[in-house]
């Protein structure tokens, strides 16, 4: 059909040396999503074992200013939470739990930004490069249709050419996966130090209240 012919010659036109570009600017995408990730997380962190204990410590003994001290001079999503929940103590322990629940939903996304594209990328990378191939198979066979002479060789070489689209897509995947999986494990590994961490200060909110 008319319509076929048109997009085979569109096709044709395009070739797979897009294809391998596209991938390319993808992966350099991924590499700086990456890079800021890791950064982030990094200077999102505190010494987790210390900072429960130290809480605990303070709460027990009564001294909210002390622990409220200690939260704010934190610099994880795990402090910022139970700062969160300290801040509404005086409102009861139904206000602490609502307040973290809030902070942490807030903090899982600002944890999870950007890594949609690495999981898009991991998934969908490798069908863009078959794409890639599957254009310089097409174009590989055009020019045979055009060049008998050279026969099976124009073909094979041509290939050979397209096959590498195919090749970097999974090269771009592979990683992508990869760092998309550790981040989401270090992610959840948060969450959940948040929800112990902040126990600790529910837990106190409760007893404030059952003594009041």
């Amino acid at each position: 059909s008319r319509l076929q012919e048109q997009l085979f010659d569109v096709f044709l036109y395009l070739g797979s040396e897009w294809i391998l570009e596209l991938l390319v600017i993808l992966s350099i995408i991924s590499v700086a999503i990456t890079a800021e990730r890791l950064f982030h997380f990094l200077s999102h962190r505190d010494d987790y074992a210390t900072l429960q204990k130290e809480l605990d410590e303070h709460l027990c003994a009564g001294n909210v200013d002390k622990a409220r001290d200690l939260l704010q001079s934190g610099h994880s999503y795990v402090a910022s939470i139970c700062l969160a929940g300290l801040n509404v103590m005086e409102r009861g322990p139904g206000a602490v739990e609502e307040m973290m629940t809030g902070a942490t939903k807030v903090a899982r996304l600002k944890l999870e930004r950007g890594l949609a594209f690495l999981g898009t990328l991991g998934n969908n990378a490798p069908f863009i490069g078959l794409f890639g191939t599957v254009l310089g198979i097409m174009r590989a066979f055009k020019d045979l249709a055009e060049n008998t002479t050279e026969g099976s060789a124009a073909v094979m070489s041509g290939i050979a050419e397209a096959l590498v689209a195919t090749a970097v897509g999974l090269l771009v995947a592979l990683p992508a996966v990869a760092i998309f999986n550790t981040f989401q494990r270090s992610i959840r590994r948060r969450l959940v130090l948040c929800d112990a961490v902040g126990h600790i200060v529910l837990s106190h909110a409760k007893s404030t209240k059952t003594d009041s």
